[in-house]
């Protein structure tokens, strides 16, 4: 390799071959007329939206975090080439939590490495001299690519400098840095994410340049994936290789592809790796393809290996072999079977008399599905040969002639059927079952026939269960399931099926067993109503008309006491199966229909309630409430009398000394005591508040009989019971 003098490579307006190897003159005279086409496509595509710096990065093992970044049109690298770039760090989360005041570092400006800094690595690295000479050199094109230079010369310099570029640099991360297009970041701590930020230095004067920037952390490290979905074609003389590149090209720009004859020492197949350019918004980039020269008859082993824009190598995919075969040109074909009972078959084929020298022989292939697979029933049948007997029938038989090539290369002809004659029906179908949704979809499933030559199944379906059925598949289905939708909104309440089961020769078993499906129900039941009550020593005695629909299974009382309060249930009617009220959770009585009656014994009096019931049907709907019974419990009881009234006689004071326990009620709002002379009327001695507990009346007179009595006033006005005491003085 030669290096002229940098300032001016070779003349302006010439490009840089002298400056790299030749396997890189190589490269670029394969690639150019490409590139220049491409890049041409894509810059009128980015500068709609304006020049932008685009930010990638992958964080490492080891504590670094390394970053790639680049701009999307030749105008703006150039200028940023003067310029620079900016790059900042904004520390956002730590220890996995967000940081009020991100925390902001400049780590500083990036731009090509003066040329002089250039020189020690173009010597040994291609990418780095070719990256040089897009941002350095006096002229960048292409020697000794005359038939190229017409479409060479449609692409504008600048933008093959931007193309081969940014190239050059996604393959080699030493050489991205060096042209200040990547940074390392060691100072990155693993508790911690960050923002990095690449900024345009470029005035805005000159040129608006969106900035562009990454969220990562070193806990965002993930292992390189495999490359997945490696396949190969061989070839007569070669192997055709794909693989899947879509799927991690954000990850991997270039892959190397390694062979091997022994599947353990592998060998790259080039120095330099492969890359896709033909990834624009028109063409379909979904998978990589590479065709390799080999040998016929000796197995190859192949595997690949992607390349990250940051120089990593990820792991290597699968191990695919094969070898390559000379195709053999001569094909057979089965053309007569005569049948000589129903296990034996007489087959004649059609092969030309010249390929016979190009074969070992044939082989007679068998099974009993048209698309496999096959093996192998007799075997070295004579290259001259032309018909076989065949002792060993199945009820249904897909047969192939094979001709065995010499070297390789078999032919195989076109299946054939070979079918005795059958008259013999399948078995009955059995464990016919089925499901339906509340969207009216059957799902149909069945066991699958042990009859050997099968060809599938016939649907009946019907709306009564003895009336004709309908056929409602097309042709044998070949499934042990089946899917059918039928209306859920109609009168009929079910739907019925059967199944028939169908062989190849299209004899038909025994119906199965009718299969019957209750369909979801839509119908509300119709609202019970109440016909009567009556109210009779503190229990509220009801009745009610019962719901007149069918399929009704319970009725559930509800009762609320205030206009505010929730329904609760308080009593079901039905099945016989105890109700458990959702808001009291125990089990509550059941009665057996037709009950339409039913007494509520836990009410208290003078309180207002209310009642509804709701009918239930075996699908779980439940009716409208009945119209709500409201009543009121009247009070025909007393509050309790003040317990524990007694006295104390003072003979020496002349005084009577009352005294009772506290009278412990809610609304009370005094005691009245009254005296009297027995058999004598009563008048009211005192009143006190509810929590005196005492009375001293001096107003007496000897040899007399005193009657002395007690009683609440509530605030409402009632009185509770009285409680009286005669004391002989």
């Amino acid at each position: 390799m030669q290096l002229t003098s940098v300032k001016n490579l070779s003349g302006k307006g010439r490009c840089i071959i002298s400056f790299c190897s030749p396997k890189c003159s190589v490269l670029i005279a394969i690639m150019c007329f490409v590139v220049a086409q491409k890049s041409t496509a894509q810059q009128g595509e980015t500068d709609a939206d304006g020049p932008q710096i685009v930010v990638m990065a992958r964080p490492k093992k080891d504590g670094e975090i390394m970053l790639r970044w680049a701009v999307t049109t030749p105008l703006a690298w150039r200028k940023l080439n003067i310029y620079g770039y900016a790059l900042t760090r904004y520390t956002i989360t730590r220890n996995n939590s967000t940081i009020l005041e991100p925390i902001e570092k400049f780590i500083g400006v990036f731009k090509p490495k003066p040329l002089q800094e250039w020189m020690p690595i173009i010597e040994d690295n291609d990418n780095a001299a070719v990256l040089a000479q897009s941002i350095y050199g006096e002229g960048f094109e292409v020697e000794g690519l005359d038939q190229l230079s017409t479409i060479i010369n449609l692409a504008e310099e600048q933008e093959q400098r931007f193309t081969w570029g940014l190239y050059a640099a996604d393959q080699d991360f030493i050489a991205a840095q060096m042209a200040g297009l990547a940074y390392v970041d060691r100072s990155a701590q693993a508790n911690e994410k960050y923002v990095y930020k690449v900024s345009s230095l470029v005035p805005e004067s000159e040129m608006i340049i969106k900035e562009g920037g990454v969220f990562i952390g070193l806990k965002d490290y993930e292992p390189l994936p495999k490359p997945l979905d490696l396949a190969v074609v061989f070839l007569d003389g070669k192997a055709m290789l794909s693989w899947n590149y879509d799927i991690h090209h954000q990850i991997y720009n270039s892959y190397y592809v390694e062979r091997s004859k022994d599947s353990i020492n592998f060998t790259a197949l080039s120095d330099l790796p492969l890359t896709s350019l033909n990834n624009g918004d028109k063409t379909d980039a979904k998978r990589m393809f590479y065709v390799d020269s080999i040998a016929n008859g000796t197995t190859y082993y192949y595997r690949i290996k992607g390349k990250t824009p940051f120089s990593e190598i990820g792991p290597t995919s699968a191990i695919i072999s094969g070898k390559g075969e000379k195709n053999l040109e001569y094909v057979p074909h089965i053309t007569t079977k005569y049948f000589l009972d129903d296990t034996k078959v007489i087959l004649e084929w059609e092969f030309l008399k010249e390929g016979n020298q190009y074969i070992k022989g044939f082989e007679l292939n068998s099974s009993d599905k048209a698309g496999g697979p096959y093996k192998v029933v007799v075997k070295d049948i004579p290259p001259e040969a032309r018909k076989i007997q065949y002792d060993s029938l199945q009820p249904t038989n897909y047969m192939t002639i094979t001709a065995v090539g010499k070297h390789g290369g078999n032919r195989t002809s076109f299946p054939a059927l070979v079918q005795p004659v059958d008259s013999i029906p399948p078995l009955k179908p059995n464990g016919f079952s089925g499901t339906i949704d509340s969207l009216g979809v059957v799902t149909l499933t069945w066991n699958q026939n042990k009859d050997k030559d099968i060809l599938g199944y016939r649907i009946f379906r019907g709306n009564l269960k003895n009336e004709e059925y309908s056929q409602i598949t097309v042709s044998p289905h070949r499934g042990t399931t089946f899917y059918d939708s039928v209306s859920v909104k109609n009168l009929n309440p079910k739907v019925f099926y059967q199944l028939i089961a169908v062989d190849q020769r299209f004899n038909m078993s025994e119906p199965s067993d009718i299969l019957e499906i209750k369909k979801p129900d839509y119908i509300r039941p119709t609202q019970p109503v109440f016909k009567s009550y009556h109210i009779k020593d503190g229990k509220v005695y009801m009745e009610w008309a019962n719901s007149s629909s069918d399929d009704v299974i319970r009725h559930k009382i509800y009762r609320k006491a205030t206009e505010n309060s929730d329904w609760i249930l308080v009593h079901s009617v039905g099945t016989g199966q105890p109700s458990i009220s959702p808001l009291q959770t125990e089990i509550l009585p059941t009665a057996i229909l037709p009950t339409a009656h039913w007494t509520d014994k836990e009410v208290e009096e003078n309180q207002k309630y209310s009642y509804t019931i709701v009918a239930v049907d075996d699908s779980n709907l439940e009716s409208d409430p009945a119209p709500p019974l409201t009543i009121i419990v009247p009070k025909t009881s007393m509050p309790p009398s003040v317990k524990g009234l007694n006295a104390y006689i003072d003979r020496e004071n002349k005084s009577i000394e009352l005294y009772w326990s506290a009278y412990k009620h809610n609304n009370v709002d005094k005691l009245i005591i009254y005296k009297g002379i027995k058999d004598k009327s009563m008048t009211q001695l005192a009143h006190v508040l509810p929590g005196i507990k005492r009375l001293v009346d001096k107003n007496i007179n000897p040899n007399n009989t005193y009657v002395y009595m007690i009683r609440a006033v509530y605030k409402d006005g009632s009185l509770s019971k009285t409680a009286q005491l005669d004391i002989k003085y």
